[in-house]
């Protein structure tokens, strides 16, 4: 099998040939490919990876679409340090929550006043696609997962909360994805995380901003506070295998 790349810079090309802004759509994949004559196994190969690339997202029904960009200067300046610290010490991933605990609450305020029709539609749809993506792949879900609370800033009206959740999309992604990645294997977990979604979303639709906040309060605490628990678990299990074998001890003192 050939390298995806090549397709992956043409597609890339293609897009920005076209500037196509984000959420638009993509031609269909049979269109698609005998554009780029390409086999739709291998154009389907690159699509993929460009969603995991955060560049697509798909969407339930079918399709790609093209994900929103974070700005040049917040990549550079906010995201790149802090994936730095996260990739060299995995406990600023707390820190990350920290400041997702003080941000969402507030988008998710300003969420439940000023959302409009069509931002409620999107955030039901978003909701639909994390269920949706769940028995199908834990990449998408992610990606779904993190739409989901983008959408909830893009509602807030507010554009410096929405600048700032975009500016940590990578980032943000990347939190989602280790809390899922530790989380959602524990059925009793995913049902309360399920449901603390849901939740947020009812909570928006309602219009009512202190539940709303709360709502997202109560999923990142809950988030966090789980995390520190699997950790300690963890740490616990691995300490307890240095101990001491009893019956080799046992053996030993027979044999002196």
């Amino acid at each position: 099998m050939t390298s995806s790349g090549p397709l992956i810079e043409r597609i890339r090309a293609l897009i920005a040939a076209r500037q196509l802004l984000a959420g638009t759509r993509l031609p269909a994949e049979r269109k698609l490919a005998e554009e780029l004559a390409v086999s739709r196994s291998s154009l389907r190969e690159a699509l993929k990876k460009l969603v995991g690339e955060g560049v697509l997202f798909s969407r339930h029904g079918g399709g790609y679409y093209l994900s929103e960009a974070p700005p040049p200067w917040s990549e550079q300046r906010i995201v790149q340090p802090l994936k730095a610290l996260v990739a060299d010490d995995p406990d600023y991933r707390n820190d990350i929550l920290e400041a997702r605990h003080a941000i969402e609450a507030s988008t998710a305020w300003y969420a439940a006043l000023r959302a409009t029709d069509a931002d409620k539609e999107k955030l039901q749809s978003c909701f639909d696609a994390i269920q949706q993506q769940e028995s199908l792949s834990p990449v998408m879900a992610t990606q779904a997962d993190v739409r989901f609370h983008l959408a909830i800033a893009e509602a807030s009206h507010n554009v410096v909360l929405l600048q700032t959740m975009r500016g940590f999309f990578d980032l943000l992604q990347s939190s989602v994805a280790h809390s899922r990645q530790r989380m959602y294997t524990a059925p009793t977990i995913f049902s309360r995380l399920t449901e603390q979604h849901e939740e947020l979303l009812l909570a928006i639709l309602a219009g009512d901003p202190e539940r709303a906040s709360q709502a997202a309060k109560n999923h990142l605490g809950f988030v966090q506070t789980t995390l520190k628990t699997l950790h300690e678990n963890e740490a616990r299990q691995q300490r307890s295998t240095r101990l001491p074998d009893d019956d080799t001890d046992l053996t030993r003192e027979d044999n002196r």
